[in-house]
């Protein structure tokens, strides 16, 4: 695997260097869009409506349109923000494991310890295991401010970004609302039916049978001769590379655990008997948009 991404998990004083990697791939059979009439290879490109060039991916900025005025953003401009220059996975409360909706998680990630010594990395995952908690934290990762989930799978340690809870919708349904009536007997039929199929998930078990279905079917084409010449339909196969390596400054190891994690245990105390409230200010910081600023005009001519 390669890693996309190094930084350093941080709770109190300690510091947890790790490197981070995809932890799932797609497996779906890769297809392309081609002319029902000659089998052409039909291809999207980006091009200009100001001049009409099709233009390359390094001259492609972002921009900002508030339906008057339009703010373009370099990647200069994006890189400069605060955030986006962090390399710190920086836990913000643990929390109880079963008090995560599933529907909020979103992405997955392994973290593999960075250094010369796992030490910290290893006492992290097992107080982790041992205390049954989650570590929500809060991270930045390719131009976008993430929340998280820091959790133990088996011996690694795992990170699972989070959406944000104004990013899940709720439901409201008007049929949800009407009062159904559901019988005694129904309920045991239904409950006898779930027994029925009762059993423990192994995920292996089950298959992607329409991906090998399409397997299938591309292979029987291929046998029959129904393919078409690649090279002179399609023409040059292209690749573009992902420049996702993730690359940062190197975080050193703790020199003594023990006195960052007492110090940051009293750090803690010391603080939350200042406040009135339990959280700490960090929480609702991180969620807190950013201040809008004016947008800036158009250059004339």
């Amino acid at each position: 695997m390669r890693s996309i991404w190094r930084g350093a998990i941080t709770f109190g004083l300690v510091n947890v260097p790790v490197k981070v990697y995809s932890a799932t791939e797609d497996h779906d059979i890769s297809l392309h869009q081609v002319h029902d009439k000659d089998g052409g290879r039909i291809r999207y490109q980006r091009r200009c409506e100001v001049c009409g060039k099709v233009v390359d991916y390094e001259h492609i900025d972002k921009a900002y349109d508030d339906g008057d005025k339009t703010v373009v953003l370099t990647d200069d401009d994006l890189k400069s923000l605060p955030e986006e220059k962090s390399r710190e996975i920086d836990v913000l409360e643990f929390v109880p494991s079963d008090q995560l909706d599933p529907i909020m998680f979103d992405r997955s990630y392994f973290l593999e310890p960075d250094g010369t010594s796992p030490k910290a990395y290893v006492l992290l995952r097992r107080t982790l295991e041992e205390t049954d908690r989650t570590a929500i934290v809060h991270f930045s990762l390719r131009q976008k401010t993430r929340l998280g989930a820091l959790r133990v799978r088996g011996k690694v340690l795992m990170l699972q970004s989070l959406l944000w809870d104004d990013e899940v919708r709720e439901a409201d349904f008007p049929s949800l609302s009407k009062s159904t009536r559901i019988s005694d007997k129904e309920l045991d039929m239904s409950a006898s039916l779930v027994d029925s199929l009762a059993d423990d998930f192994e995920p292996a078990d089950f298959s992607d049978d329409y991906q090998r279905e399409l397997q299938q079917l591309i292979d029987a084409k291929l046998k029959e001769g129904e393919a078409l010449d690649t090279e002179a339909t399609f023409g040059e196969s292209s690749s573009e590379g992902d420049d996702g390596s993730g690359s940062g400054s190197g975080s050193g190891e703790v020199i003594d655990l023990m006195d960052a994690l007492r110090a940051s245990v009293e750090k803690n105390r010391a603080s939350t008997a200042k406040k009135p409230t339990r959280k700490t200010s960090s929480v609702p910081a991180a969620k807190k948009p950013a201040a809008k600023k004016p947008a800036a005009k158009k250059k004339a001519g």
